[in-house]
């Protein structure tokens, strides 16, 4: 697999997603609140992830197991799509709480879990970090 245009928008939003998550988090739950930092940083984050899931459509890999080019990381689309849609379905509803929790649940999941599977010996990013 070779560095396409695809991957190369994927690795981007992720990356960037990784970087301002941690901002968007601390601008909502600082002691000093910053709320129109983390709207910015929010609706930031939530649009790389977005482009993240919707660009990881179209990374099919069919060295790995897999069902029509799709690994079982690539479950992690609709997963993330359902948590961004819960997390302001509850903001919505004025439930703050659980805003907070599917969105650094997704956070985690989507950003940490996700990278640490991509540099999983076999896949392309483990070549491209720790050489083929």
């Amino acid at each position: 697999m070779q560095l396409t245009p695809v991957i190369a928008v994927h690795m981007t939003a992720a990356l960037g997603a990784l970087l301002i998550g941690p901002v968007a988090v601390w601008a909502g739950r600082s002691r000093q609140q910053h709320p129109r930092l983390h709207r910015a940083f929010g609706y930031a984050w939530v649009t790389l992830m977005l482009i993240a899931a919707g660009s990881a459509v179209f990374i099919r890999d069919f060295r790995l197991p897999n069902i029509g080019g799709y690994t079982p990381i690539h479950l992690l689309v609709p997963v993330t799509l359902l948590s961004l849609f819960a997390a302001f379905y509850k903001l919505a509803h004025g439930n703050v709480r659980g805003h907070r929790i599917v969105m650094q649940a997704l956070y985690v999941g989507g950003c940490l879990v996700a990278g640490g599977f991509t540099l999983m010996p076999g896949r392309y990013l483990h070549g491209v970090v720790f050489g083929a």
